[in-house]
């Protein structure tokens, strides 16, 4: 997977499915939204059990902020820019990511707009990443998360990390929506990073 550079005209599709951890989503949208991304350059794909626990996890209200800000596509929507490998979006983020949502992408099976736009991606070897939230974990998980691997894409399961030694829940979430951030490539202002304020390194 070829390294993309941090500029304002990347293209990034989030993707949010029907797995617990609709904060996640939320908050990764927020931080997009003070990236050097330019907000026509994000696009949104809720899948239907992805909307409903969206609304049921964070209220309507909330549901209703992301489709004022946020440009969202429909999943059986195929006439769109990124279903496309001539597209020049070049991101996608599936957070959370449902392990029916990871079958799917693993066995190749382009049924919607989702799991084709993450074909897009594995077959233009461009970046795709899914934050799983599942536990524990089958054998049958397991083996599609390494067939995602070993065809180029990132499993970055809702591990939330202590070494920031987070203060409250969105501190928390923090610790896995910038480390999602950092691994698509897209750089965040004021990202934690191991070490480095102890050891006064400039980066």
């Amino acid at each position: 997977m070829k390294i993309l550079p941090y500029n304002k005209d990347r293209k990034a599709v989030v993707a949010i499915t029907g797995a617990s951890g609709s904060c996640y989503a939320y908050q990764l949208l927020k931080k997009l939204l003070v990236t050097d991304i330019q907000l026509e350059n994000i696009a949104v794909i809720f899948s239907e059990n992805g909307r409903k626990v969206f609304e049921y996890e964070l209220g309507i209200s909330t549901f209703k902020e992301i489709n004022e800000t946020f440009k969202v596509f429909d999943n059986n929507d195929f006439m769109v820019p990124f279903a496309s490998g001539s597209s020049s979006f070049d991101t996608l983020i599936v957070a959370p990511c449902s392990m029916g949502t990871l079958a799917r992408i693993a066995s190749g099976v382009a049924s919607d707009l989702i799991s084709r736009t993450a074909d897009v991606m594995l077959k233009e070897r461009k970046h795709l990443i899914l934050m799983t939230r599942e536990t524990p974990l089958n054998s049958i998980h397991l083996e599609n998360m390494l067939r995602v691997t070993n065809a180029g894409g990132i499993i970055c399961p809702a591990n939330p990390s202590f070494y920031s030694k987070p203060a409250d829940i969105e501190a928390l979430i923090s610790t896995v929506t910038e480390r999602i951030l950092s691994l698509s490539a897209i750089d965040y202002p004021d990202k934690y990073e191991w070490m480095k304020s102890e050891n006064n390194i400039k980066i």
